[in-house]
């Protein structure tokens, strides 16, 4: 792969993210703290805690790209705290810290070189250390986004009806 592909692969894919992370954003659009940390589904998952997941999933998994420590392993505190907010976290707050970890994976994925392999942290669930390229772990942060902004949607259509479609439709001009 030339250089200008490769550069190609990671522009095209860093975009993709950036458009998963603004359809993930407009769930919150006109939401309050309260609806935030509603349930509105069967499952235990708010809108709130999936904000506190999604930016906690992308900055550990730019973390492994980054500081490819062969010795690593997964935090099951840490994940399990990614799913839990404090009566002292705040949505503005939640989604300020986002932006900023938009702008973190940004800055380091600018000059990484998304070919050399990248040893991921073992797990229970991956007991033996596979080793990933660069490019594969932004397209996994890319379908985690993804993933939770489906779910998201549900959440929030759950809540009140809302719904990106919908969103994107009226930012488009549509009339419903």
């Amino acid at each position: 792969m030339t250089t200008d592909s490769r550069n190609t692969a990671k522009s095209d894919v860093l975009d993709l993210l950036a458009e998963q992370r603004r359809t993930f954003l407009i769930t919150f659009r006109g939401l309050d703290e309260v609806g935030a940390r509603t349930r509105s589904t069967a499952g235990e998952l708010t809108l709130i805690a999936l904000l506190k997941h999604v930016t906690g999933t992308e900055r550990g998994w730019v973390r492994t790209l980054v500081e490819r420590d062969e010795n690593a392993e997964f935090d099951m505190a840490a994940g399990t705290a990614s799913w839990t907010v404090g009566a002292d976290e705040t949505l503005a707050a939640l989604l300020a810290d986002y932006a900023r970890a938009a702008e973190e994976t940004e800055a380091a994925v600018r000059d990484i070189d998304l070919d050399v392999p990248v040893p991921l942290p073992t797990a229970p669930w991956s007991p033996e250390r596979e080793w990933w390229s660069g490019i594969k772990i932004l397209m996994h942060i890319l379908r985690e986004t993804a993933q939770h902004a489906g779910h998201a949607d549900i959440i929030r259509e759950s809540l009140d009806g809302a719904n990106t479609t919908m969103q994107l439709g009226a930012d488009a001009g549509m009339e419903f």
